[in-house]
């Protein structure tokens, strides 16, 4: 039996998290990736350096959270609506 954990008892907003499937970095080596689809060090390589103003930012956070806890798989059902690389 599958276990059911929904976004908003993790405490992410659902409208960050399909942005993280629909957002391309906006410069850089990765530019043009969708945000999801970054390396794990990238995304720790911002948080060392601190993540960017805005938006861009807080999506980048809510990912390196993601990453860290190891719930990519939580969000497979989003991957598969929006996730195109």
């Amino acid at each position: 039996m599958a276990f059911y954990i929904s976004t908003m008892e993790l405490g992410f907003k659902k409208e960050i998290l399909i942005k993280l499937f629909t957002t391309k970095m906006p410069y850089g080596k990765y530019k043009d990736t969708i945000l999801f689809y970054l390396p794990e060090y990238y995304i720790v390589w911002y948080k060392q350096k601190g993540f960017p103003k805005g938006s861009l930012g807080e999506m980048l956070e809510t990912l390196y959270e993601i990453k860290l806890n190891g719930l990519e798989d939580m969000l497979k059902p989003l991957s598969k609506q929006y996730g195109k690389r």
